[in-house]
């Protein structure tokens, strides 16, 4: 674990690895920074760490009052050029890859490839309606429900039943400092929209999602597809069953993401 500082703001963020191409990733939204499950995170993607070295990006630690994707996308182009990540292999999950459709389209010198995890190109009051329900508990400092809320929407059915009571317990540690900071998160999806801006991306894409997606709905990553049916080198994948957490529920999900990201250097 380690934290990068610019002249704006400090960043914290998890590298493992020893490979000469870096693979920055951008976790989703989440309550409490992913960040604190440093050793699931690096036996997830275990397969990286020969030919990678993997950048895991919180946002920054200090938020403003507001801070939207734009923003988000634009810290994050800056943490990685203060750590010399240019031509980088892009990953970014829910939120994180709205950050990185950004990155792609506002600093291509930055990505030679980027993959997408049910990420959404553009944020409507239908993809808000799940966002909108958790600001709404956050708010009211309804930690348990606010968890439980998330793993129902997020993964399948019989994960959630199974993970029911780690999510209370979670919950039970939740800070208001914690619960401030997803406000601001969360509140910063709103308006974002790159749809028609999509065809501007240079770097091969692949875009991965499942059709049960409870969040952002089934045809966002579709939606994403249609955008980029022109470009020479996008690739699309759809899973079935296992939610919107697809990034964590597939078991071949890691080495699809690095077929995807091995092309570069082959």
């Amino acid at each position: 674990m380690d934290t990068v500082a610019t002249d704006a703001f400090e960043m914290d963020y998890l590298r493992f690895g020893r490979g000469r191409k870096p693979l920055v990733m951008l976790p989703g939204l989440s309550v409490q920074s992913v960040l604190s499950a440093a050793e699931t995170i690096e036996k997830q993607y275990d397969v990286f760490c020969n030919d990678f070295t993997v950048y895991l990006f919180d946002r920054r630690s200090r938020l403003p009052a507001a801070y939207s994707v734009d923003d988000m996308a634009d810290d994050t182009a800056a943490a990685m050029q203060r750590l010399g990540l240019s031509g980088a292999c892009l990953f970014g999950a829910s939120q994180g890859g709205m950050i990185a459709l950004t990155i792609a389209l506002n600093y291509p010198a930055l990505v030679s490839r980027v993959a997408l995890g049910s990420a959404a190109c553009r944020m409507d009051a239908a993809r808000s309606a799940v966002l909108n329900d958790w600001i709404r508990l956050a708010q009211e400092r309804r930690c348990r429900e606010l968890y439980l809320s998330f793993g129902e929407a997020v993964y399948p059915k019989a994960v959630f039943e199974k993970y029911r009571d780690a999510f209370s317990r979670m919950a039970a540690s939740v800070t208001e400092q914690e619960l401030d900071r997803f406000l601001t998160l969360a509140r910063g999806t709103a308006g974002f929209d790159v749809k028609d801006r999509l065809p501007g991306i240079s770097c091969p894409v692949l875009a991965i999602g499942d059709s049960d997606d409870r969040v952002l709905g089934a045809d966002a990553t579709p939606e994403i597809a249609a955008q980029l049916k022109a470009h020479p080198d996008c690739e699309t994948y759809l899973y079935h069953g296992f939610g919107h957490a697809v990034y964590d529920t597939v078991p071949d999900f890691a080495r699809r993401l690095y077929a995807f990201f091995r092309k570069e250097q082959l």
